[in-house]
């Protein structure tokens, strides 16, 4: 980004790169696909999603096994269900996770790997998975076995870009390494825990590692549960199923601040506060495509705006600072 003073909004480039794969600037999240989302409500939020232009879904072999009886894999299944019936593989770029299981992990020793990613497969009535994260690092599982079995499914056709999510700097370090040390599959991408009011999650030495490696950013929770697109108020209930982990983050000194910023901007653009807060995770040195997720079609509008919202110097560096 240019830090050039006074610099003033361009348009936005609608289509970013992760290795080989081409992706809209917003990643659409799939964890609420079984959960807050029906079928035919997910069906919608898919079309429109597509309709504007969208190509990037994100989900998990996990979800969303913590809603009373589910197992686990249901947004797969819903997604994949969708794109059978659209037939429109080809146009989605798909990135789902292997590792987490419920309620124990599923752990990434390779058996444990090469089981999930054909679950994955089947739910998702697919061929091929476009990118595969590692969900947890499993370190009782040795970088090298993890690389070699991803390899393996690069090479079979399975998957085309790996990628990796809550690891530490230090065994991204060691996989980078390795990868690059025995020319096997590399992670192209990260998937960090990061949004204006959890920075350290991702800063600092992770970060650093990203950058260094040429890493795509593709950070989860980029609304902070919801915190971040304004409805959540100190003392205005709000009913949702991520209400408590949004409210105590409206009661912060920090979610205060960065509420009053982001609307300030949010006003001064004509923009929606999701739109702005999204943007700033954009604006992030390493960040690709934030990820956010809608449970009906009318949330979709102020996420994809994202597309086309740049924010000046100025107002990336008053969000900044409201978020210290």
């Amino acid at each position: 980004m240019s830090n050039t003073h006074g610099r003033t909004p361009e348009t936005p480039t609608r289509t970013r790169r992760i290795g080989t794969l081409a992706v809209h600037p917003l990643s659409l999240g799939g964890n609420v696909f079984g959960w807050t989302a029906d079928k035919d409500e997910s069906f919608a939020i898919l079309d429109a999603y597509a309709a504007a232009g969208g190509n990037f879904i994100d989900t998990a072999d996990v979800y969303s096994a913590w809603v009373p009886g589910n197992s686990g894999g249901e947004s797969e299944t819903v997604i994949g269900e969708w794109l059978a019936s659209r037939g429109n593989r080809s146009d989605m770029v798909v990135a789902t996770k292997v590792g987490a299981g419920h309620p124990e992990p599923r752990g990434l020793a390779p058996e444990a790997v090469k089981t999930g990613v054909d679950d994955s497969l089947r739910r998702l009535r697919t061929d091929h998975i476009d990118l595969y994260y590692t969900h947890y690092d499993d370190p009782s599982v040795p970088i090298e076995e993890i690389i070699g079995t991803l390899d393996e499914l690069v090479r079979a056709g399975k998957v085309r870009e790996i990628a990796a999510s809550n690891i530490s700097p230090e065994r991204l370090e060691a996989a980078l390494a390795f990868s690059e040390r025995e020319n096997l599959a590399r992670y192209v991408a990260l998937q960090p825990h990061y949004n204006l009011v959890s920075r350290d999650t991702y800063e600092g030495a992770l970060a650093d590692v990203a950058a260094r490696h040429g890493l795509a950013a593709v950070p989860y929770y980029g609304l902070a549960s919801g915190f971040l697109t304004g409805k959540y108020r100190p003392g205005v209930p709000v009913d949702s199923a991520r209400a408590q982990k949004a409210a105590a983050y409206a009661e912060s000194e920090r979610g205060r601040r960065v509420l009053a910023a982001l609307d300030e901007i949010a006003a001064a653009r004509g923009a929606e506060i999701a739109t702005v807060a999204l943007a700033w995770l954009a604006a992030q040195p390493t960040v690709v495509a934030p990820i956010a997720s809608a449970r009906t079609v009318e949330q979709l509008p102020a996420l994809l705006a994202i597309a086309d919202l740049t924010l000046t110097d100025e107002e990336t560096a008053a969000l900044t600072a409201a978020s210290a």
